[in-house]
């Protein structure tokens, strides 16, 4: 897997997927599973998503 989601990206879906995931305890409710799909992807830093469309906002690693 090659990575397709840049780090500021990767801060935006593991908040939102941790927001997710909170509320659905706060609120009880099995919706909250769907916060585990941004933290996975967030933290694995691919989305097979973005690789299906083309997208990747993952900096080459420049070697000086």
């Amino acid at each position: 897997m090659q990575c397709n989601v840049g780090k500021t990206e990767q801060v935006i879906r593991i908040t939102i997927g941790s927001a997710v995931v909170l509320a659905g305890l706060y609120y009880k409710s099995w919706w909250g599973l769907i916060g585990i799909a941004p933290i996975v992807t967030g933290t694995t830093r691919y989305c097979p998503l973005n690789a299906v469309l083309g997208i990747s906002n993952c900096k080459a690693d420049s070697k000086s």
